[in-house]
């Protein structure tokens, strides 16, 4: 006889599996033909005996395999050895988490740092740590799961506003005395950019802080990723799992709010610390993409040739300028169906499906890199074209995709 969460367990599975929204892990393994054949520069990962051009990846700059950081990584690991002990309130504190926070204020203009070993867990951190029941905070709609969870744990009223609408979020900001309103750089399932400027002027005027979550945005953003961001952010959660290509993340802020965190976000106390290793690597990747600009160029000139192709075999994206493109189809199971077909053309994309995304918006979600080659590029937009056209996913203008999204 089943227990009572064997048999919830067993019901929640076979729903999702009907509903095609079962999430499975697939085991990936490298495509070690990269280090013999130097003419194929996309990132390629091998899964059941298989190649396939990775489309799916955050890795914008394609830093996670650069030489100069497998390196670093190396001799991070020689010197600090391979793990930090301790949490960071213990021993787990050392000169490389040090480093790295100096480094990460000198290039944004903020006063301090706090690491942090995922994005999710900074951003839950601060959200639970920060606000409380007496708070109103306004967020975006479609701001990230990690800082909804937060938020929730936090006990703050939580008010959304449109998706990057000034005006709707002026109105909650006039209406309620807000502590904060909280956005993204870039959102992550649709890949357009916040506001940012704008937004921190209407924060300005009513007398809030502005968060940014900017884990998709650093590093490959111009405009405020440079001294300046702290003139109008007054919390930015920058990840290194992104363009950096590497592990952990941060928070950045004002000395009062770091030592705010250290005293009592319960993430940061009671968790081993990012290893020291990961954080000298993390500093080399945060130099490396600052001192090769050519890279946040090369991912311009894919994600152009990308939109254009797309846009003369009539494919349908959002209008994106990142290198996020997402590609609506609307329907879960059709969704994971072109997926598929274009994983048999040796073409893997993220199907994303809810609750990731709202019922009804299931989509590709299509990211590209600088290390992508135009030629994979262009035989990923060729087999989109005929694989949407054989399914019957209807074939219409960028602008029309837009439109109706909205």
């Amino acid at each position: 006889m089943s227990s009572l969460l064997e048999t919830k367990i067993a019901a929640r599975q076979h729903a999702l599996r009907e509903q095609g929204l079962l999430r499975q892990r697939k085991v990936l393994s490298v495509d070690h033909t990269l280090n013999t054949n130097a003419s194929t520069s996309s990132p390629r990962f091998v899964f059941e005996g298989r190649a396939y051009v990775n489309f799916s990846s955050n890795d914008y700059l394609g830093l996670s395999r650069a030489p100069e950081l497998v390196e670093a990584l190396h001799l991070g690991a020689q010197t600090y050895g391979v793990g930090s002990g301790a949490s960071p309130l213990v021993t787990g504190y050392s000169d490389a988490h040090l480093a790295l926070e100096r480094e990460l204020c000198a290039l944004t203009g903020h006063e301090a740092a706090l690491l942090f070993c995922s994005g999710f867990s900074a951003n839950t951190a601060l959200m639970k740590t920060l606000f409380d029941q007496h708070d109103i905070v306004v967020a975006d709609k479609l701001v990230h799961a990690s800082i909804i969870d937060g938020l929730q744990d936090s006990g703050a009223q939580l008010k959304r506003f449109l998706h990057n609408s000034l005006e709707s979020a002026e109105r909650l900001l006039a209406r309620h005395q807000t502590s904060a309103l909280i956005t993204e750089s870039v959102f992550s399932m649709d890949g357009d950019c916040a506001p940012i400027a704008e937004l921190s002027a209407l924060c300005r005027q009513h007398n809030a802080w502005l968060i940014v979550d900017d884990a998709h945005g650093f590093a490959v953003l111009d405009g405020y990723n440079n001294a300046d961001a702290a003139k109008l952010i007054d919390v930015q959660v920058v990840t290194f799992g992104k363009a950096l290509g590497c592990q952990g993340a941060s928070v950045l802020g004002s000395q009062a709010l770091i030592d705010f965190l250290v005293s009592n976000a319960r993430e940061y106390i009671y968790s081993t610390a990012l290893s020291p290793a990961n954080a000298a690597l993390a500093l080399a990747a945060t130099q490396y993409s600052t001192a090769h600009p050519e890279l946040q160029q090369k991912l311009l000139e894919n994600i152009a040739l990308f939109k254009r192709l797309c846009r003369e075999a009539n494919v349908p994206l959002l209008g994106s300028d990142t290198a996020i493109q997402p590609l609506i189809i609307g329907d879960a199971r059709q969704t994971l169906q072109v997926a598929e077909e274009l994983r048999a053309a040796g073409i893997w994309v993220g199907a994303i499906r809810p609750p990731t995304v709202p019922v009804g918006s299931a989509r590709l979600r299509i990211t590209l890199t600088a290390a992508h080659a135009a030629e994979d590029i262009a035989a990923c937009v060729a087999q989109l074209a005929q694989v949407l056209s054989r399914v019957g996913v209807p074939l219409v203008t960028e602008r029309q995709a837009a439109d109706d999204h909205r």
